[in-house]
């Protein structure tokens, strides 16, 4: 897979919010290169009668990206590759990348980012409170996704709201006695409502199968008004490594195989449906489009098409 000169792009500057804790616990990308915080921190798209905010929760720079993506790949190759799609092969840049929905009966925000204050941050510049959310949904409970739950004292940041995440999702984290997960999903255990695969979140919100990330990671694919849109969630992190390379083995993948039979099988959806995509992890503001392109997939960074 090559990508051109104009779909080729990397973003830079990132925010301070590292959290040693959790990081034990090996989200898709470390947050430890603090700098100047970029601008803007959100970015609305209109999806039939939904409107659909991407929020900047956080960035993070993570030198040797080797370590993390194409594990199954020599280093020439991997060099040769972000070469060939003008990115450095010795550093990279990743996202953080909340989003929240909003129905018009329903505002639900799908993950919370690494830290309460980054998604707050990025919330209000948006225009919206924490009270204003009525559902927190979660993809899968990596600390990136789950961070903003609550605030340093451990206070819930949605009090108001109701909580959705995978059973299976679930089921896995509190059999393990994972210092994250025990910190800031199990206290909403008796609030939070299980999802299966193909089962509604909300109206037009619909859970669908994307395991090997994690044992019950979930997208969700939103429809309204004769328009789709999935929000990906972490099925491809980066848009050479992980998308123009699904069978590349990424270190957090807890099941690379089945991680990588994801990739193919919600790219190539995605690419048959011309449907767009929002991947939590890629260059802000998240939202673009994929098309086949020899063994991989070329991602076309959103422009205009769902202002």
């Amino acid at each position: 897979m090559r990508l051109s000169r104009r779909h080729a792009l990397i973003a830079g500057a990132v925010l301070p919010l590292a959290a040693p804790a959790l990081l034990r616990a090996r989200p898709a990308l470390a947050q430890d290169a603090p700098a100047a915080a970029p601008t803007p921190l959100s970015r609305s798209f209109t999806l039939g009668e939904m409107k659909v905010t991407a929020l900047l929760a956080g960035t993070g720079a993570q030198e040797n990206p080797h370590e993390i993506f194409g594990l199954n790949v020599d280093q020439a190759t991997f060099e040769r590759e972000s070469a060939e799609n003008f990115i450095p092969a010795d550093r990279s840049v990743g996202f953080f990348t909340p989003t929240l929905v909003d129905t018009g009966r329903e505002r639900i925000l799908f993950d919370t980012g690494m830290m309460a204050a980054g998604l707050l941050a990025a919330m209000g510049h948006a225009g919206y409170a924490p009270a204003d959310v009525t559902h927190v949904v979660l993809t899968h409970h990596h600390p990136d996704h789950i961070g903003g739950l609550t605030d340093d004292a451990g206070s819930p940041t949605f009090p108001e709201a109701a909580y959705l995440t995978g059973q299976a999702e679930f089921d896995h984290w509190a059999a393990q006695g994972n210092e994250g997960f025990e910190a800031k999903v199990r206290p909403f255990a008796e609030r939070m409502t299980f999802l299966a695969p193909d089962q509604e979140a909300a109206p037009g919100v619909t859970a669908v199968e994307a395991f090997g990330h994690t044992p019950g990671h979930l997208a969700f694919r939103l429809e309204s008004g004769g328009q789709g849109l999935l929000l990906t969630a972490d099925t491809a992190n980066h848009y050479v490594w992980s998308l123009a390379n699904p069978d590349w083995e990424v270190l957090y993948d807890a099941d690379k195989a089945q991680a990588a039979a994801t990739r193919r099988r919600l790219l190539g959806m995605l690419a048959a449906e011309r449907m767009p995509m929002l991947g939590y992890h890629m260059p802000f503001p998240a939202v673009g489009f994929v098309e086949p392109d020899g063994d991989g997939f070329r991602w076309v960074p959103h422009s205009y098409q769902l202002s």
